[in-house]
């Protein structure tokens, strides 16, 4: 770990010129008693640092040394492809190595370089989490991972929609998918398909010393594609025909999904700027349920979805009689 943070120290150093002993020890999260302690260890090791007192003082490394130490731990390895998702390095439990790593490779890059980062770093910034969402708690997603890392099987009580509502299951894990803020970890029972398991209905987890063979020729990224293809085709039951007022093609985009709103996109327009569009539907309750949140929609088609419109606005009606 000490030999972790002088590296850090010095890259720090080398990165950003002169730096106060308080910054140091914000940035290594220890105390300036060891940053002082540090500082004498690297002078010792032959590193050519040195402070200067008073209030514009702080610790500097000699004019133009550079090092070139930027080994990678395997830590930080891992992390690498997480540079840029930080919330899943956070969930993950790899902030740390994160921070690392960056500082590392932020290093070997020249200035000019790494000005470049920089400034990228200040106009760009990913959130993963859609709107009117907060981030799920994820307890087990670190014991999740881990165990999908080592191929080893877990065994888990999970929570899902249907009865019964609680099952337990030993799985193999194959990966883990960040959509929207949400984690889900692709997994099979050893035998049969790759099934989608949302990781906060995770109610319990335990990782078996039994390893398991990674299925041949398995893509996570393909998988994932094909499972959202056949999610849709499940989920879409039929179509409906709604008419909309232009306040609702306004907020379509919060309530809607993106094939809905492509029909919309398409639609033409009368003269009063309503747009009549044929959009993909689950059940009359479900788009009902999600129409009723737009300001100016009548359903024409079908009898039946109209029909759950009129019930529905109806209670609403009469809650406030």
């Amino acid at each position: 770990m000490r030999a972790g943070r002088l590296v850090s120290m010095m890259l720090l150093l080398q990165q950003r010129g002169r730096m106060t002993a308080d910054a140091l020890a914000a940035e290594l999260g220890v105390s300036v008693r060891t940053v002082y302690r540090d500082a004498e260890a690297l002078a010792a090791a032959g590193i050519p640092i040195y402070g200067e007192s008073g209030h514009e003082g702080g610790y500097r490394l000699v004019e133009g040394y550079r090092t070139r130490l930027t080994g990678v731990t395997a830590g930080e390895a891992e992390a690498l492809a997480l540079t840029g998702v930080p919330q899943a390095a956070t969930d993950l439990g790899l902030q740390t190595e994160l921070a690392a790593l960056e500082l590392k490779l932020s290093a070997a890059l020249s200035p000019q370089q790494r000005e470049r980062a920089e400034r990228a770093r200040r106009l760009f910034h990913l959130d993963v989490v859609t709107w009117f969402q907060r981030s799920e708690a994820v307890p087990l997603l670190a014991l999740v991972a881990n165990a999908a890392w080592e191929q080893r099987r877990i065994r888990v009580r999970y929570r899902r929609w249907k009865e019964p509502r609680e099952v337990e299951r030993e799985l193999c894990p194959l990966g883990l998918v960040l959509k929207g803020g949400r984690w889900y970890l692709a997994a099979s029972q050893g035998t049969g398909p790759v099934l989608p398991y949302k990781v906060a209905n995770l109610l319990a987890a335990a990782k078996t010393d039994e390893e398991f063979e990674r299925p041949e020729g398995f893509d996570l990224a393909a998988w994932w594609a094909e499972n959202l293809d056949a999610f849709d085709a499940r989920r879409y039951k039929g179509t409906a025909v709604v008419r909309f007022s232009p306040e609702a093609v306004e907020r379509a985009s919060d309530q809607l999904d993106a094939d809905a709103l492509e029909a919309i996109a398409k639609a033409d327009r009368d003269g009063d700027g309503w747009a009549v569009a044929t959009i993909p539907v689950e059940t009359d309750w479900v788009a009902s349920g999600e129409l009723m949140k737009l300001a100016g929609v009548e359903v024409l088609e079908p009898a039946s979805l109209r029909a759950m419109m009129r019930e529905r606005a109806q209670a609403v009606l009469d809650l406030h009689n």
